[in-house]
């Protein structure tokens, strides 16, 4: 039997502290990234961890949000519609994507 990964979850009903939320976002981001490159993207890093400038409950202060700048052949993709097949892969694990908010946030993925 091989060891589970942080996204792979917890029994159920077992609550998670936010360390270990912390490590299944981490591990989670990591499976989008390696979605993300597979399908010719290039991707860097915008918020990861803040400590302001979001809104007052941002998942960003707790690391649990990651904003991610998204390229294809070398073009900066800025509109939130650039981010939908990314978003979707997201949501299908597990996460919440910043493109079906009130105000649509495109690069914004969170746990």
């Amino acid at each position: 039997m091989g060891e589970k990964t942080p996204a792979e979850g917890q029994a159920q009903g077992e609550a998670m502290t936010l360390r270990e939320k912390q490590s299944k976002f981490a591990d989670m981001v990591s499976v989008l990234l390696r979605f993300a490159i597979v399908r010719g993207y290039e991707i860097t890093f915008g918020d990861a961890y803040a400590t302001d400038g979001h809104s007052r409950n941002s998942k960003h202060y707790r690391r649990l949000a990651i904003d991610l700048n998204l390229f294809k052949d070398g073009v900066y993709l800025t509109e939130t519609e650039d981010h939908k097949e990314l978003g979707k892969f997201w949501e299908g694990i597990g996460g919440v994507w910043g493109g079906n908010f009130k105000y649509p946030d495109g690069n914004h993925y969170e746990l």
